[in-house]
């Protein structure tokens, strides 16, 4: 992991094509802003955890449902 130290204003380049700007400090809460290409998902971190836990349980699911199907045709 790189750790770098920015101040409000300041920006991080990702790539060509990914900037990450430290928009306002306050206290310990730190507002970034992200200006990506629309080909690059970003999510925070709690959500995409969410997405990927939803994701992984309709997949179980629908593996499930495919088994009892194919249980109840044979």
């Amino acid at each position: 992991m790189l750790i770098v130290t920015r101040r409000a204003g300041e920006k991080v380049m990702l790539g060509d094509d990914v900037v990450v700007a430290v928009m306002e400090i306050v206290g310990s809460t730190v507002r970034i802003g992200i200006d990506a290409p629309r080909s690059v998902p970003v999510y925070r971190e709690e959500i995409w955890h969410a997405v990927k836990e939803e994701n992984e349980a309709a997949a179980q699911a629908d593996t499930g449902a495919m088994q009892d199907a194919a249980n109840r045709s044979g």
